[in-house]
């Protein structure tokens, strides 16, 4: 487990121990809200980060204010409006519209402690979605939300790469729950659309009666067949033989999803710099190494995740290793300067 899921499922298990006792908003943000924003990485103690009770008056109207708003050097990129944990959260999204179009950020969290509802313009510019592009239960944590919370943290936000990655969201999740319905409960149209690729006859009223249960049960038996071959072929799937190259047999090698997203990470750090396609991992039983051109003659840095105690290797000009303690992925950032000369030194 990543050090930010650690610090969530913190907060998750204190929601499930203390919620019954929380009676008010002010005790939801404290209890719950507050350490969500500082497990990102922002300082909620420093005015000139976190700013509670944001002003954000809309014309004549004065007095309106948002609950927190995170700024990245003097700019309000994140504006969060709170609830009790009791409330829902769905009539209060009219009122985070309006401090959306007056604080100009580009996203904007609705959250009552437990569900979060993250927001951004990407049908219209400065106007609120109407649904949002991420959402979650903070006591049903999932590695993938995870991994995307994770790029709203301080030391990593990036408010292009966010917006890249939301407009994805949007749509993948409006039709995974959209199957989810039609699997439930088909509707005519879906019931037409699939009942013509295998009925023969005409599509009438009395055929799309029989064919809903037929298609809802078809659905259902696609899916679990679906699960149970990826299962099957986990289980089955020998790993392919990789050429030895001064890199210790896959044999009980293990690749974690730490080791891949700090992989990514780097590609980022290095993109302006150096065409992604050079840069390649290889992983061994003692390390995580990254390459340039895929030649161990090569190494970026090495990394060891696998363990409570995280560290990253650095190269200096001799080309000897110096390991480094990290908390979180995002401690890599601190060793840009560092990576970037070591790539440099190979041209």
């Amino acid at each position: 487990m990543n050090p930010l899921h650690a610090k969530l499922e913190t907060i998750s298990n204190r929601i499930r121990q203390t919620k019954e006792r929380i009676t008010t908003e002010e005790a939801t943000k404290n209890a719950y809200i507050m350490p969500f924003i500082q497990a990102l990485g922002y300082d909620i103690f420093d005015p000139l980060e976190v700013v509670p009770e944001y002003i954000a008056d809309i014309g004549k109207k004065k007095g309106e204010k948002v609950d927190y708003c995170i700024l990245k050097e003097g700019k309000p990129i994140i504006i969060i409006e709170c609830k009790n944990w009791s409330e829902k959260l769905d009539v209060h999204t009219t009122q985070l519209e309006r401090y959306f179009h007056t604080t100009k950020v580009k996203f904007a969290i609705l959250t009552n402690g437990i569900d979060y509802r993250f927001f951004t313009d990407l049908s219209k510019p400065n106007v609120l979605d109407k649904k949002p592009f991420l959402s979650f239960d903070m006591t049903n944590l999932k590695e993938v939300t995870v991994g995307e919370l994770s790029k709203f943290a301080k030391e990593v936000f990036d408010e292009e790469m966010i917006m890249e990655r939301a407009s994805d969201l949007k749509y993948l999740n409006a039709l995974v729950t959209y199957l989810g319905e039609q699997t439930a409960d088909p509707d005519d149209d879906f019931i037409k659309f699939f009942g013509n690729k295998v009925y023969e006859g005409k599509m009438t009223t009395k055929a799309i009666f029989a064919l809903k249960p037929i298609i809802s049960k078809a659905f259902s038996l696609f899916l679990n067949d679906a699960v149970q071959n990826r299962l099957q072929t986990a289980i089955d799937v020998k790993p392919k033989e990789e050429p030895v190259e001064e890199v210790e047999k896959s044999n009980g090698i293990n690749t974690t999803e730490d080791e891949i997203e700090a992989f990514h990470l780097i590609k980022s750090m290095l993109r302006n710099d150096i065409d992604p396609s050079r840069i390649s991992y290889r992983d061994t039983k003692s390390y995580f190494g990254v390459l340039l051109d895929d030649n161990n003659r090569k190494p970026i840095c090495r990394l060891w995740l696998e363990s409570n105690n995280w560290y990253i290797g650095i190269f200096d000009e001799k080309r000897e290793i110096e390991k480094h303690k990290i908390e979180a992925l995002n401690d890599i950032y601190n060793f840009n300067d560092q990576i970037k000369n070591t790539c440099e030194s190979y041209n």
